[in-house]
């Protein structure tokens, strides 16, 4: 059972690579990578360009080392088997968002094992960026909500590291300017060239595997801009509301699985 959206584009070995994998592996859930395609340098394009290449990033490495389940719906494939096994989408069809990962996360409590993430270029689906920014942060917010119904503690810890992270620069900036504290803004110049850093490591790797890596010149100059998103989109997320499909969707409500 194969799943992507309606505005993706896939390539001409796109299904035989997944059942490859499938056959090869025996992985009873796959996730699969999804590139972003800018047309135009322009801040909008890039900045979600780069955003995205690191959640496929994490999604790379988390799934690969078995840490937490994630993936997008955009590129997933599972067996029947599995999705019977688990009862299918039973106690999460309900939501307004998340049953992908959900999914994910039923099938891989049964096959701990079994589930993994495709590394092969044969295998991207391709989609193109939200148009405004509007869009973008109506994308990321319902994105964010997801976090309200993750199970596995492990996936929330580090959702909260990071969002205490990034709360703490912007507090260690903001207080460094209004206080006049150089030493404050000292540690925060410090902090931000070392957060820079790992995860310019981190990503490069990722950009070369998507041929994406003419993007990276635009990376440290959006540290700052990637710091307020994550905690406007993270807060949002948990208490406010994003617009969707044309309906308003309000908080996330509480997840009770069958």
């Amino acid at each position: 059972m194969v799943c992507t959206d309606a505005d993706c584009a896939v390539g001409p070995n796109w299904l035989m690579t997944l059942v490859h994998a499938h056959e090869t592996k025996g992985w009873q859930f796959i996730a699969a990578p999804v590139q972003y395609i800018a047309k135009q340098q322009q801040v909008l394009q890039v900045f979600q360009v780069l955003d995205f290449l690191t959640l496929q990033g994490i999604t790379a490495a988390s799934v690969s080392k078995k840490f937490h389940a994630m993936c997008n719906g955009a590129n997933i494939a599972y067996s029947k088997k599995a999705f019977e096994e688990v009862n299918g989408f039973a106690g999460i069809d309900a939501l307004p968002t998340g049953d992908d990962m959900l999914l994910m996360h039923k099938i891989w409590q049964r096959y701990p094992d079994a589930v993994g993430w495709l590394k092969s270029t044969d295998a991207i689906v391709y989609t193109q960026p939200c148009p405004t920014w509007k869009a973008f942060f109506q994308q990321r917010i319902r994105w964010a909500s997801k976090a309200a119904y993750y199970q596995d503690k492990r996936i929330i810890a580090v959702l909260l590291l990071v969002y205490v992270l990034n709360v703490s620069l912007l507090l260690a900036l903001i207080v460094g300017l209004v206080a006049a504290m150089p030493k404050l803004l000292l540690a925060f110049g410090l902090a931000l060239v070392l957060k820079t850093m790992v995860e310019f490591l981190f990503l490069a790797p990722v950009a070369q595997f998507f041929q994406q890596q003419q993007w990276l010149n635009w990376f440290h100059v959006l540290q700052l801009h990637h710091i307020v998103y994550t905690i406007i989109a993270g807060w949002l997320g948990r208490f406010g509301s994003y617009q969707w499909k044309g309906r308003r969707v309000e908080k996330p409500s509480t997840l009770v699985q069958k």
